[in-house]
């Protein structure tokens, strides 16, 4: 796949969480890519410092569990400090642990809610002061495929991607006055490492059987999230982007005709 090329975002100071590799990653090297500066955080702390001494000097680590309010405090004070400001908040950070709905324990669900939905919460709380303050700036939120559809063994998964995605239409509509703008981005099967353990290869002929007819990269949602971040989209807020292949539009045409 040829290098994607993103939008302007000189001058752009964003956090992105659970950055250490996968689709936070390839968001942060989009950023950087368009001009912007950008705080990883994770709580992989060798490879989260790898990746951002490979961004070189626009780029800086904190190691940072996204279900504790006081680390999201010092992750915005430390990004301040670093780069003077906070225009861009990426929550990605998330785990994909699931299974049949009526064997996955209590608390698997509590965990995965903690993490997938309460952390972007306290994420957006913990921005919103900054960005209210200084002018606005933009949240986006990675949900998923999961929060458009209904899918097999992913309960406690769907149920934070769905609430993910209707809590930021909630704060869109609040923080609109404020030129804060909110909205989510939708991946549907996209080869990361993380994925790649339960089958996703790139390439053609890969679950799901989209209509594009492949499993997904991460530097497509990265291009997506680089977008929402920028000022080419200065008048969306509330929406939510699929970027899944047409995945969640329907099947296949060979599908059909097969069924």
């Amino acid at each position: 796949m040829a290098e994607l090329q993103g939008p302007n975002l000189a001058g752009k100071v964003v956090i992105i969480t659970g950055a250490a590799g996968g689709l936070g990653a390839a968001a942060a090297r989009q950023v950087v890519a368009g001009g912007g500066k950008v705080v990883i955080t994770d709580v992989q702390e060798e490879l989260g410092a790898k990746t951002a001494a490979e961004l070189g000097d626009a780029a800086r680590f904190h190691k940072h569990d996204v279900s504790d309010p006081a680390q999201w405090q010092a992750v915005v004070d430390f990004t301040v400090a670093e780069f003077g400001a906070v225009d861009g908040l990426v929550n990605n950070a998330g785990v994909t642990a699931g299974g049949p709905f009526d064997v996955e324990s209590l608390e698997n669900f509590e965990r995965v809610i903690k993490i997938n939905l309460t952390g972007v919460w306290i994420g957006m709380q913990a921005v919103i002061p900054f960005m209210k303050a200084h002018g606005g700036g933009s949240i986006v939120n990675i949900s998923s495929a999961a929060g458009l559809m209904g899918l097999p063994y992913t309960g406690s998964y769907s149920a934070a991607k769905w609430a993910v995605r209707g809590m930021g239409k909630t704060a869109a509509i609040e923080l609109a006055p404020f030129k804060v703008r909110v909205n989510s981005v939708h991946p549907g099967m996209i080869y990361t490492p993380m994925t790649a353990v339960v089958g996703i290869q790139p390439g053609e002929g890969n679950y799901p059987k989209t209509p594009m007819g492949r499993a997904g990269e991460a530097e497509e949602v990265g291009s997506a999230v680089a977008y929402l971040l920028s000022d080419a989209s200065s008048y969306v807020t509330g929406a939510e982007l699929a970027v899944d292949g047409g995945w969640t539009v329907g099947p296949t045409v060979q599908n059909v005709v097969e069924g």
